[in-house]
């Protein structure tokens, strides 16, 4: 199921809707966010590296997430974000790995600080599922020095807004996903409301909601696809 045009996504800070790379630019001087880092920087405690994450899934560039990282917060707290987000189904075990080419690369301590780890350029990947896996690239974009955004160690700065999909049987807007026509027909499976309702495929089960995450359709995932905060 590819998306039909660049995924966009909107600016926490501003509201104003760009693509991926666009964002990438737009967040390193976007005034609000400025303003917002200098309200952070007001409050009680100590400053530290903060990295900004921009974070895409390996195989389908259209689902991507623009992260803040505190320095001190551990992997695996983004191990736990990235799951809520993307990714969790069925509890399986996950690891991060040096590269961006998925399996193959060496596995990074999920105990390990940002600080400890992340330095500008740098790409990772996160694996989740060692059978049917999720691949997520996690390069450093950027780097600050200074207070957190959040009390939360990860602070959602921009997502890809959900991916538009047609109905495959009259082209309207679809809301739900066949599993058994994508895999045992190798259709498309986009399925608007109407047509959902009376589609004969059930070895599957019924239709699944269309849900913005890379993980769609594997190993029975259905969602939510929400931030943990």
């Amino acid at each position: 199921m590819a998306a039909r045009e660049q995924s966009k996504g909107v600016c926490f800070f501003c509201r104003r809707e760009l693509a991926k790379g666009g964002l990438t630019r737009h967040l390193k001087t976007c005034p609000k966010r400025q303003e917002a880092i200098g309200k952070a920087g007001q409050k009680k405690g100590q400053p530290q590296t903060i990295y900004h994450l921009q974070v895409q899934d390996l195989w389908n560039g259209d689902y991507w997430l623009h992260l803040e990282m505190n320095g001190k917060a551990r992997l695996q707290e983004l191990d736990h974000y990235l799951r809520e987000i993307w990714l969790e189904c069925c509890g399986h075990m996950s690891v991060f790995q040096t590269g961006s080419g998925g399996w193959g690369g060496s596995e990074i301590a999920m105990s390990r600080r940002a600080e400890q780890t992340f330095e500008p350029g740098m790409v990772l990947t996160h694996i989740y599922d060692f059978g049917t896996s999720s691949e997520t690239q996690v390069k450093v974009s950027d780097v600050r020095s200074g207070k957190p955004l959040s009390k939360h160690p990860i602070f959602l700065m921009a997502r890809n807004r959900p991916l538009e999909f047609k109905c495959m049987q009259c082209g309207k807007s679809a809301a739900w996903l066949c599993l058994e026509c994508v895999y045992e027909h190798d259709e498309d499976g986009s399925l608007c409301d109407e047509h959902a309702k009376d589609h004969p495929h059930h070895d599957y089960g019924e239709p699944i909601p269309l849900v913005n995450s890379p993980r769609l359709g594997m190993c029975g995932y259905t969602g939510p696809a929400e931030p943990p905060y």
